[in-house]
């Protein structure tokens, strides 16, 4: 088979990396040879991702690569959903990107509900409402922005960015496209009377692409820059379907759930699921490899914690190792949190938030930090068993086993919780899993690996896969119970 070298430029809310991924044998070495933190910009009381500076970093992983000798076949890159930038007729970027946790959006949502259905909305687009879907983020445009909608030509999210930037090619890719609230999950085709009615050209959504296209060379100027002459290969651009990817299911009784600072519970379906029930619910199809259906909900994650943590960190310097050690010994189920309220989309202070709900719903403040961090693990995982139950009703499917992959799979603690807050048996890893799904697509493209399975086999004997399983089953249903009716999910 040969030895392959890929690069995976892994893009999210808190940080990049550049993962480092050879494939040899059948199995998959995964390296990070370069890490830097994400960041927001406040331009004018409007929250943005400084995309230029995103870019940087990636031309000096390139130029390392090219200075170290490192022989790499091609590269990918892949980010968080909906966000987007927009160009004017010459291709320069009218301003940087929205962040999706920009306060208008919420409001910018509630007025496009009034003025259109959102049952017919749902019918369209098969997509769960959340106030920062791309639609929803051009509805504040028009708003707060509505010169640079009018001069825009051309929409892309924030990976097709990346790789404008390195190739010149705009285009974009089917996941991350299928973020949008945009697309039709059953043609997998843009629905352009969207747009129309607002009043904007849907000329200006992009070519899509399906995961694994092969875009082009770098562009000639960086390499003359420094950069390795080599291909940018369009992954499963959205992180999500990545770790989805990358997930080792076997069979047909398995779910996922993609654990950061996000939480996307689901399942891969060959054909999306659109009903009255679905939309009730709130659940979403988006797309995933090999035009598959990832028919998932997206909840909170790790947010919570990550944000009491900076909180904590004005007073001390705690790791994530000592927070799930503190939680670990604390008394368990002393509070309930609905981790989806708005109490804690972005708050000021994330323990001011949530002592604040506790007042609310007249439960006790958690009086120590330890306490605190064990409330959100176990709410997370109460709130994983929700959106499991609701899965299984709608899709006719029960399932024995969860593969939890991403960043959240390191928190043996959070882990153990979700076997016992489900009732499943639980297998934990890759931690890699964006990168890893990310890399094999690259693969997938070089003809290294023939297929999604495959894909799944080399994830397989490549990482170790850590089981959970139910221990206090009756336990945590009863619980599971007060967890409802405190929370009103009930």
């Amino acid at each position: 088979m040969g030895t392959h070298n890929f690069l995976a430029f892994d893009l999210g809310a808190e940080s990049g990396r550049a993962m480092l991924g050879r494939l040899q044998a059948g199995r998959l070495e995964l390296k990070e040879i370069h890490r830097f933190p994400n960041k927001t910009i406040l331009l004018e009381n409007r929250l943005h991702w400084n995309i230029y500076y995103l870019f940087e970093e990636i031309r000096k992983v390139l130029r390392d690569c090219r200075r170290d000798g490192l022989e790499v076949s091609s590269l990918g890159v892949d980010t968080w959903g909906v966000d987007f930038g927009l160009l004017d007729e010459r291709g320069n970027l009218l301003s940087l990107p929205y962040c999706y946790r920009h306060r208008s959006f919420p409001q910018a949502m509630e007025k496009y509900f009034k003025n259109f259905p959102g049952e017919e909305l749902y019918r369209l687009t098969g997509i769960q409402f959340l106030p920062f879907n791309s639609l929803f983020q051009l509805y504040c445009y028009l708003e707060e922005n509505p010169g640079i909608i009018r001069a825009a030509r051309r929409l892309l999210f924030t990976p097709d960015l990346i790789n404008y930037l390195l190739t010149g090619k705009q285009a974009t890719e089917l996941t991350i496209a299928s973020t949008s609230q945009m697309l039709s999950p059953f043609t997998r085709s843009w629905i352009p009377e969207l747009l129309e009615r607002m009043g904007i050209s849907p000329g200006i959504l992009p070519e899509i692409n399906q995961p694994g296209t092969r875009l082009g060379k770098i562009s000639s100027w960086l390499v003359e820059d420094g950069a390795p002459d080599i291909e940018v290969v369009q992954v499963a651009s959205h992180d999500t379907a990545s770790a989805v990817a990358a997930a080792p299911g076997r069979g047909e009784d398995w779910l996922y759930i993609s654990s950061g600072t996000w939480s996307l519970v689901g399942v891969e379906l060959p054909e999306p699921v659109v009903s009255p029930q679905s939309f009730a619910s709130n659940f979403t199809n988006e797309s995933g490899l090999g035009r598959t259906i990832r028919f998932l909900k997206n909840v909170t994650g790790l947010w919570p914690l990550q944000q009491c943590r900076k909180v904590w960190a004005r007073n001390r310097d705690l790791n994530y190792e000592q927070l799930v050690e503190m939680a670990r010994a604390a008394r368990p189920f002393q509070l309930y949190l609905d981790p989806d309220a708005p109490d804690f989309l972005h708050p000021d202070n994330m323990v001011e938030a949530i002592n604040a709900y506790a007042r609310k719903t007249r439960q006790k403040e958690p009086g120590d930090i330890g306490t605190m961090v064990r409330t959100i693990l176990e709410s997370l995982a109460f709130k994983s068993r929700l959106v499991v139950e609701e899965l299984g009703r709608l899709t006719g499917k029960k399932f024995s086993t969860i593969h939890l992959v991403g960043g959240g799979s390191r928190n043996q603690l959070l882990n153990q919780f979700t076997a016992e807050a489900t009732g499943l048996r639980v297998l934990a890893g890759p931690d890699e899993a964006t990168s890893a799904g990310n890399i094999l697509v690259q693969a997938l493209a070089a003809g290294a690996v023939s297929s999604r399975q495959e894909i799944r086999e080399v994830v397989w004997r490549s990482f170790e896969i850590k089981e959970f399983n139910p221990q206090q089953q009756g336990l945590w249903s009863d619980r599971y119970q007060d967890f409802l009716r405190v929370t009103g999910l009930k």
